[in-house]
């Protein structure tokens, strides 16, 4: 996409052995935050622990408040910036790389085609014991960052673990469907992969339940448990997160775009966008870039 920066986190090198890690924490001020103000991507999760003051934190097309209590986990490729912090602000940053988890569990609930979590990760708020405790680990992964040695990186890999664990917990409290280990759940995360990989070409029900090797109506009924809308529902959602993220941060135009997206004419992209927000794209767009440039 055009102009759309991609920060790298084996670029972001503050001491010699920064090299051989896939973490990082810092404080939460200004000045480790100055690249964060532009929209832009990352090519790892991004944690952010408010424990005082507050922030806007804008992913894809949502405004998230944070304020003391609040976490948030931006996902790799999801858009986002920062904005209107307030002068008392004072919290911590964590970066890691999806390499750091081992275990299934966290690969299949963090897999960023996990859209139900990777979207309630956004904004999450702890009752004040947790929180607590999530700092104390934080304070222990900083620690262990300032000066890693070969089994404090572990220690600290296993504390980031523990402290994404009791996240997806505290949001699982809310979601208890998600929580249920059932034999469909693999299928449906698998129909996120494909779906995140094939949307452009594949808008059928039909193709995926093949791929898949089930019927379309056990498809849907499997996303329906699992995300509350039918199969051409995810479908359809999957397109419109792409064009939200081409009109807001790509100069392509709408024939562009629409092509790019596998619209057989921008009118019939048109028509897509109408039908499914009741607006045009121009609308769209303008109403996108009003939000971005409040």
């Amino acid at each position: 996409m055009g102009s759309l920066k991609k920060l790298e986190i084996k670029k972001n090198i503050q001491k010699e052995e920064d090299k051989n890690l896939s973490f990082r924490v810092f404080d939460l001020t200004e000045e480790n935050l100055k690249e964060y103000f532009k929209p832009h991507k990352k090519d790892h999760f991004l944690i952010i622990i408010i424990e005082n003051g507050t922030l806007q934190l804008h992913i894809e097309d949502k405004i998230h408040y944070l304020k003391a209590g609040k976490i948030s986990v931006v996902f790799p490729e999801q858009v986002h910036f920062i904005s209107d912090l307030s002068d008392d602000l004072k919290g911590k940053i964590i970066l890691f790389e999806e390499i750091l988890f081992c275990s299934d569990i966290l690969k299949n609930e963090l897999s960023t085609y996990n859209v139900n979590l990777s979207t309630q990760l956004n904004c999450t708020i702890l009752s004040p014991e947790d929180f607590e405790q999530s700092l104390n680990s934080i304070q222990i992964i900083q620690g262990i960052y300032q000066k890693p040695s070969l089994i404090k990186k572990e220690q600290a890999r296993f504390q980031i673990k523990i402290f994404l664990l009791g996240l997806i917990e505290s949001v699982h409290g809310l979601h208890p469907i998600l929580h249920k280990e059932t034999v469909d759940k693999p299928i449906y995360v698998r129909f996120k992969k494909l779906l995140n990989e094939h949307y452009k070409q594949h808008r059928t029900v039909q193709y995926y339940a093949e791929e898949l090797i089930i019927t379309p109506k056990k498809l849907n009924s499997i996303t329906k448990k699992h995300c509350g809308e039918t199969a051409i529902q995810a479908i359809h959602n999957r397109i419109l997160i792409e064009i939200k993220r081409q009109l807001m941060f790509s100069d392509l135009s709408h024939k562009e775009i629409a092509f790019d997206l596998g619209f057989n004419s921008p009118s019939a992209l048109n028509k897509f966008v109408k039908a499914k927000l009741k607006e045009t794209p121009t609308e769209l767009q303008q109403e996108l870039a009003q939000m971005y440039n409040a």
